[in-house]
Formats: C-alpha cells, sequence, structure tokens
C-alpha cells in the first residue's frame, strides 16, 4: 500500500470508528448497558474497517509517466542543393560558369583551345573529388556489343534499326556513367542560393 492509500484507510476508519460511539452512545440511552453494546456494535465496526482497507489496498497505483523522448528532426538538404554545391565545385575549381557565360564567338580558335585546356583539367579534378563514376557498360567505343534480354533500358539505350526481341548485338557507341560515390563538400551556414561569391579586392 502506497502512503495515499493509507491515508484513505485512516479516514474511512476514523469516520467508522465515530459513527460506532454514537451508535454506542444513542443504543445505550435505550438499553441502558454499555459494556454489552460496544462488543455487539463494535464487531461490526471493526469487520467493515478491515474490508475496507482491503478494499482501499486493492486499488491499483497510477504508474508514473514515462520519460518521453522527443527526436528533432531536422530537415532533408533538397535535390537542387546537392546540384548548386557540384556547380559551385566546378566554379571554384574551374571557373566553369565563367566560361560557359562568356561569349567566345570574339576570341580564335587557337585562343579558345588554350584557355579550355586549364578549364579542362581544373573542372576534372573537381568532378573526380566530387562524384566516382564508372562506365555502364564494358568495351572501348565502336566495339561489337550484345545487350542481353532483361536489360535496364534506363541504362542502356537502344538506338538505330531496333526490331525483334533481346539479346541484341550492336556498335557501342557510348559506355555510359554511372555514379559509385558522392562526396559533394559541405556548405553549412551559407546561403546555398550563392554558388560562388563575389570578390572585392580593398587597396
Amino acid at each position: 500500500m502506497t502512503m495515499k492509500t493509507y491515508g484513505v484507510a485512516l479516514a474511512l476508519g476514523c469516520v467508522l470508528a465515530i459513527a460506532n460511539q454514537l451508535l454506542i452512545g444513542r443504543a445505550y440511552d435505550v438499553v441502558g448497558n454499555a459494556p454489552v453494546l460496544a462488543l455487539l456494535l463494535g464487531g461490526p465496526v471493526v469487520l467493515a474497517l478491515l474490508v475496507a482497507a482491503a478494499v482501499v489496498a486493492t486499488v491499483p497505483t497510477a504508474p508514473a509517466p514515462a520519460a518521453v523522448t522527443v527526436a528533432v528532426e531536422h530537415p532533408a538538404d533538397p535535390p537542387e542543393h546537392a546540384a548548386l554545391r557540384l556547380l559551385a565545385a566546378l566554379q571554384e575549381e574551374g571557373r566553369l560558369i565563367d566560361f560557359f557565360s562568356e561569349d567566345i564567338g570574339l576570341y580564335s580558335d587557337e585562343q579558345i583551345g588554350a584557355a579550355t585546356r586549364g578549364i579542362h583539367e581544373s573542372c576534372r579534378k573537381a568532378l573526380r573529388t566530387a562524384i566516382t563514376v564508372e562506365p555502364v557498360m564494358t568495351g572501348e567505343e565502336g566495339a561489337t556489343v550484345t545487350v542481353p534480354a532483361g536489360f535496364d533500358p534506363a541504362a542502356i539505350r537502344l538506338v538505330g534499326a531496333v526490331s525483334g526481341t533481346p539479346p541484341f548485338t550492336g556498335v557501342l557507341k557510348h559506355a555510359g556513367w554511372r555514379a559509385t560515390a558522392v562526396n559533394l563538400p559541405k556548405r553549412s551556414g551559407q546561403d546555398p542560393q550563392v554558388i560562388a561569391p563575389a570578390e572585392v579586392e580593398i587597396s
């Protein structure tokens, strides 16, 4: 029994004891023999006290509320932010956006070729750092390959005079690319829309 249960039983016992004394006093006025009346009336009252205590003891104690753990969910990074991070890496290493934003019609082929070599090397380095890729199909371009039955149309695209059912035999025009690992640089605390910050030289 808990302290609360003991308190309820004690209070109930006090009420019944007071009632017992009142009954004895009332009956004494009628019969005039207090000891006999106390014996007759005290037994049922004591029994009532024991029954009341037993009933109160069977009342289950409410369990303490369990600790509730609230998981804080952080919003997922939108897919476009990953694309912007890759573009930011290509811009930082090879100034790819600058290259595509410039009108190259004003330059000769020799000038474009010389500038492209540096951009190619820098962007190649950034791409290899961010994404690991492998060919979808093995073999050199121009080699004869066989496309088996049950191939994935999203991974292998058939072109030319396609008819009948696989397996198909044809010429590999492009081996395709499949990403095997992605390691985009984090940009915590920075506006994801800012691909490259403006640079101001202070003199």
